[in-house]
């Protein structure tokens, strides 16, 4: 079985009590970035072995994770802030588990979008969810089709590129679109 386990985004009180039951009993964590999960790990003293599952190593260990699930273990996928497979590694392996007859489970949980959505004022009815803009090839394209969106838009960005990108956004989208930028508080991680 392969449980998908939202890790908190800021705060680590801010993680579910299933999931912190979930974390336990898993035969085997599989991490985002295994620094980050330890620590979250260590803080409710849950001692687990973890294993690096990100974008970078996604397609080397695919199916000899499939192959552990398929012999019965019981695996959490944890990435760094927030549910997987929301701009985070999970889709590979949850359409391979599906695809081979191994159980997912999405637990609920922390998802970084909804709480900023929520607090930008912005109407909520109707939007949608763009995730990360493609850094160079295809940008431009996007930016375009996306400036004739009505509903509102939810983009993650990183604080390195956060300036550049709000600059396009007043280029594609006019300077009088409204704008909300959100950003995590880091409490404890």
């Amino acid at each position: 079985m392969l449980y998908i386990v939202p890790s908190p985004i800021g705060n680590l009180q801010d993680i579910t009590l299933r999931a912190l039951d979930v974390l336990k009993g898993a035969d085997l964590v599989l991490a985002e970035d295994t620094r980050n999960s330890s620590r979250l790990l260590n803080h409710y003293q849950i001692i687990k072995p973890l294993s690096p599952y990100h974008q970078h190593n996604e397609h080397k260990v695919l199916h000899h994770l499939v192959d552990q699930l398929l012999q019965g273990k019981k695996m959490a996928l944890l990435t760094d802030a927030g549910t997987p497979g929301v701009s985070d590694p999970a889709f590979l392996l949850v359409r391979e588990c599906i695809k081979v007859g191994v159980k997912v489970e999405c637990l609920p949980g922390a998802t970084a979008f909804v709480p900023a959505l929520v607090n930008s004022g912005l109407p909520m009815n109707r939007f949608c969810f763009e995730g990360f803009l493609p850094p160079k090839k295809g940008r431009q394209t996007v930016l375009k089709q996306l400036a004739t969106e009505e509903r509102t838009i939810v983009l993650y960005e990183s604080p390195v590129r956060l300036v550049k990108t709000l600059e396009e956004l007043a280029v594609y989208f006019g300077a009088e679109r409204q704008c909300c930028v959100s950003r995590r508080t880091d409490e404890d991680l």
